[in-house]
């Protein structure tokens, strides 16, 4: 069972499998239909899709963060239609570095599937291996996937802000250090970071390949990133509650499991004028 990453060999020794299950998340936030079409212009044979604003989250709202979690039960059938169910290995990927198949990795694992892990190395990792893509629709079989959402997993805004008052969490921005600095925003209408919060980018846990990195040195690192705080004290934010999934999953191949998901991160923080906003390098 694989429930962080998976390499590229295990992947192409297992694809024929009936019980493996590919979830492309290709995605691109200024070309909304750029992965779907990506997708379809080739993709690894019996792969499946799944786009990041229509099925791994919800519908924008006047309070809520620009990617909203999705509706377990509205994800879950979706997830059946596409072959998943809790006997299945998935293996979920993007165009890169992972940050949207970590996306699908954390709701997978949210929902109750431990058995789903981030192909090492993404779609680029599969070609250099020499192996092909394909413009062929897959044949699904559909599966029932019952989703059992773990709410421990979470907290909310009001939940943030009760534990921030209480000094009891290690609140953590994934997001890149100029964004956290707010020296350069071009995503969201306000600039800075949650005051209390500490900046860890989700690149910070790939290597020179674009790999994540060995469980080791992501264990060296994200220990310098708690400064002593347990794991599950911590509290991953982001823009929009994507990227943050990738040192979520960073910190679980690490054995440093525990920590939740802010899913509004800072899209939703902003919402509020009469939340505080904090800008510069350090908290």
């Amino acid at each position: 069972m694989y429930t962080t990453i998976v390499d590229v060999a295990a992947l192409a020794a297992n694809l024929a499998r009936p019980d493996w299950v590919v979830l492309d998340c290709r995605f691109d936030l200024a070309k909304p239909a750029w992965g779907e079409e990506t997708f379809a212009a080739g993709h690894i044979a019996g792969a499946r899709y799944l786009h990041l604003e229509r099925d791994l989250s919800s519908p924008q709202t006047a309070t809520s963060g620009r990617h909203p979690l999705p509706e377990p039960a509205t994800l879950a059938a979706r997830l059946g239609a596409l072959g998943v169910d809790a006997g299945v290995q998935v293996v979920v990927h993007d165009q890169g570095n992972g940050m949207y198949a970590a996306r699908a990795w954390w709701l997978l694992r949210w929902l109750g599937l431990p058995r789903v892990a981030l192909l090492s190395g993404g779609l680029a990792a599969w070609t250099a291996a020499g192996h092909t893509l394909t413009t062929t629709a897959a044949t699904i079989a559909p599966r029932v996937f019952v989703a059992r959402p773990d709410a421990s997993r979470i907290i909310d805004v009001e939940g943030l802000q009760r534990e921030l008052a209480t000094g009891t969490i290690r609140l953590v921005d994934a997001r890149g250090a100029d964004r956290y600095a707010g020296q350069n925003e071009t995503i969201d209408p306000t600039a800075g970071h949650v005051p209390g919060a500490v900046n860890h980018p989700f690149a910070r846990n790939l290597d020179a390949n674009g790999c994540l990195a060995t469980a080791d040195s992501l264990h060296d690192l994200w220990q310098t990133t708690l400064a002593g705080h347990s794991p599950d004290t911590m509290v991953a934010m982001c823009g929009s509650g994507v990227s943050a999934c990738l040192n979520l999953l960073a910190m679980e191949h690490a054995g440093l499991g525990g920590a939740r998901l802010y899913p509004g991160s800072w899209s939703e923080w902003i919402r509020d004028p009469a939340r505080p906003v904090a800008k510069g390098e350090t908290p």
